[in-house]
């Protein structure tokens, strides 16, 4: 019974098995039947950043798949799903993007579509142009915009530039060879044709103005090399005698043109309105060594001048003046070019190498100093330096009247020309004007001639300028003897500038024998200053000595002062005249003293520092010396000295160096021990004499 149960089941599972096999399916016809692909399309999504990124899609009914062809010359298409979509990066333009649609079948069908890429206008554009702080030439750049992919920009310092190209994000930085402004030109891409435009100027300015001395350490020279010159700024190798500074200039010589060196841009125009004199220090392998300094216009070469000087020590600092006093003024001149041993090719070795330190503008030439009037040729440590020109010879000498006395010879050789010339003191002249004016014209000379009838001319002018000048001429009536020569600039020679009392007149040279050549004619001369104009016996003026017998010295006493003039009570030592002052103070107020009135104005363009002589009864007094308009007090200048001796003579000295000489002064106020009452005894009793103006 049991084995018929399964033999059952197994039947029973055989069946069911049978039941459930699969049908075959061998009918295709409804593939043949299917629609061929159309209504075919595409879908364009342009990202709006001027990237040129498309995202396509294409669409159509009966798609099993589709093949889409860019348009842009990609060769291969892209597959696509029904639903798919692909992305791809246009330029800016126009494309034809052709769709191919393929049906389950097989079929084919085919659409084009035209495409058009446009990028928009860069938007938001801004630049950054700022002066690099490390070095004043260098300009550091970055922009920044909306919708672009690029930047260009031209830094505007050449011809036909080519301009750079940068991202944003980026610096960009560029390096300027002059001081100037320039305008920057920055050009934003869109990646197609839509471009935007932004300039902003830069000014490039040199910090390095004169004097250069090398010791900012954090501003940079910029010296520009050429042909084989080369400096740098270094420590000072060589430091102490003249120069212990901690940086100089090092110029090194190497092989290229005989005419290597360098230039330097300031940052502004040299002022040559003053000082016309380069000094610089110089250390240089050799003694002999050629040093040409020039000056050029910022941007014309040609506009220049230069001077070239030797050496005259070896491996020691020395200084060297470059005379620019003959430069033409109404140029412009910014550039500095050095240039050692012109006209020899270096060799890059330690007898080309040069060091070099403080280039500086001044009025005088190394080794001289400026004199003011008098000028005596006796006073130690002046340097009473002379410039000769057209062929003089100045050289120092001894009076052939008094060997105690120092002069100056100049010899007018052979063929010396007619204007043949000697300039007092430095070449740019004195240290301040000469005091010449309408009422006060006159200067004076002692010369010792080998002839009488000679013309000697004396000429004073603007150092500044030569034709702001006067001159005038006496003629010698001596021979072999000292003669005072007087020159009236009211009496000016023929043709030539009249005195103009609002002019400069700061530089003097004299013109022995003028107007015929030189033969060797030998002069002697000294004292030059101005003439002492000759005083009306009968008029009351500077010096007040109270020797005449025919003034009236008038004193007006105030407030407890009592002047007046009496004998001398102790003829000694420096004063030995005959009649002084005496001042007795007396009971009455602390400013108590006397004044008196003068004839005339007193005229300070011959000096601005009074002297007197006193013998006071102490130590210490105080005497105020004031000079007052004649009509108004309140115009008035003082100054008061202590006496440092006691019952003898002394010269005191008052500084009216800064008195307003435009005012008129008339009166001259005499106060003993001011803010003291005095009491009329000897203690109190003073004298004083020989009232000067020097």
């Amino acid at each position: 019974m049991n084995t018929n149960k399964i033999f059952i089941a197994l039947l029973l599972f055989l069946g069911v098995l049978a039941g459930c096999q699969k049908d075959k399916f061998e009918d295709t016809s409804f593939v043949d039947r299917a629609a061929t692909p159309g209504k075919l399309s595409a879908l364009f999504d342009i990202t709006q950043d001027n990237t040129g990124l498309v995202t396509i899609t294409p669409n159509g009914e009966g798609i099993s798949y589709f093949l889409l062809y860019y348009g842009d010359g990609t060769a291969e298409p892209v597959k696509l799903q029904p639903g798919q979509s692909t992305r791809h990066r246009y330029e800016e333009g126009n494309y034809e993007v052709r769709i191919l649609g393929i049906g389950i079948n097989g079929a084919t069908t085919e659409a084009k579509q035209p495409l058009t890429v446009s990028f928009k206008e860069p938007e938001n554009f801004e630049i950054n142009a700022v002066i690099d702080p490390a070095n004043v030439f260098q300009v550091n750049l970055s922009a920044k915009a909306d919708y672009e992919t690029l930047f260009k920009v031209y830094f505007g310092d050449e011809e036909d530039e080519v301009p750079q190209s940068f991202q944003e994000g980026e610096t960009i930085s560029h390096i300027y060879k002059k001081t100037g402004t320039y305008t920057i030109r920055v050009i934003a891409l869109s990646g197609g044709a839509a471009t935007k435009e932004l300039t902003k100027e830069i000014t490039i300015l040199n910090p390095v103005l004169l004097p250069i001395d090398f010791e900012i350490a954090t501003q940079p020279y910029p010296f520009i090399n050429f042909d084989g010159g080369n400096t740098t700024v270094i420590n000072n190798p060589h430091p102490g005698g003249l120069n212990a500074s901690a940086r100089v200039g090092k110029m090194v010589k190497s092989p290229g043109q005989p005419w290597g060196g360098s230039l330097i841009s300031l940052g502004g125009p040299i002022d040559f309105s003053t000082n016309k004199i380069f000094r610089m220090k110089v250390y240089s392998p050799r003694v002999g060594a050629k040093v040409l300094l020039k000056v050029e216009n910022a941007t014309n070469g040609s506009i220049s001048f230069e001077k070239e000087v030797q050496t005259t020590k070896d491996n020691e600092w020395e200084e060297l003046g470059f005379d620019f006093r003959d430069i033409n003024t109404s140029n412009s001149y910014q550039n500095i070019v050095l240039i050692f041993e012109l006209g020899t090719p270096g060799d890059g070795s330690a007898n080309f190498t040069f060091y070099f330190d403080d280039i500086r503008l001044t009025n005088t030439l190394p080794g001289l100093s400026q004199i003011n009037l008098p000028v005596n040729f006796d006073t130690p440590g002046i340097n009473y330096a002379v410039t000769d020109f057209g062929g003089n010879e100045t050289v120092d000498g001894t009076d052939p009247a008094n060997s105690s006395n120092k002069v100056k010879v100049t010899t007018k050789p052979n063929g010396a020309q007619t204007w043949a010339g000697t300039t007092i003191g430095t070449p740019i002249g004195f240290a301040s004007k000469i005091p010449v004016t309408a009422s006060a014209s006159k200067m004076s000379v002692r010369v010792y001639s080998p002839a009488a009838g000679l013309t000697i001319k004396l000429k004073i002018e603007d150092h500044t300028n030569g034709a702001v000048s006067v001159e005038t001429d006496v003629v010698t009536t001596k021979a072999n003897q000292w003669e005072t020569l007087v020159f009236n600039f009211l009496n000016h020679s023929a043709g030539t500038p009249a005195f103009n009392a609002a002019s400069n007149y700061d530089k003097a040279s004299i013109f022995f024998d003028f107007g015929n050549t030189g033969n060797g004619k030998v002069f002697y001369w000294d004292d030059v200053k101005m003439a002492e104009e000759p005083t009306n016996p009968n008029t009351l003026g500077l010096p007040l000595n109270f020797q005449s017998s025919t003034l009236n010295y008038n004193f007006l006493n105030f407030d407890g002062g009592n002047a007046s003039v009496v004998d001398n009570p102790n003829a000694s030592g420096i004063n030995t005249s005959s009649k002084v002052g005496k001042m007795v103070k007396g009971g009455g107020q602390p400013w108590g003293g006397a004044f008196i009135s003068l004839d005339a104005p007193i005229n300070f363009s011959a000096g601005k520092t009074f002297k007197v002589k006193v013998l006071s009864p102490r130590v210490g007094a105080k005497l105020l010396l004031k000079v007052e308009n004649q009509n108004d007090g309140g115009i008035s200048f003082e100054k008061e000295v202590a006496t440092t001796k006691s019952g003898e003579w002394e010269e005191l000295s008052f500084d009216f160096s800064a008195i307003n000489i435009a005012n008129s002064y008339q009166k001259i106020v005499l106060i003993f021990d001011l803010g003291t009452v005095g009491d009329g005894s000897a203690n109190f009793t003073y004298y004083f004499d020989d009232i000067t103006l020097n």
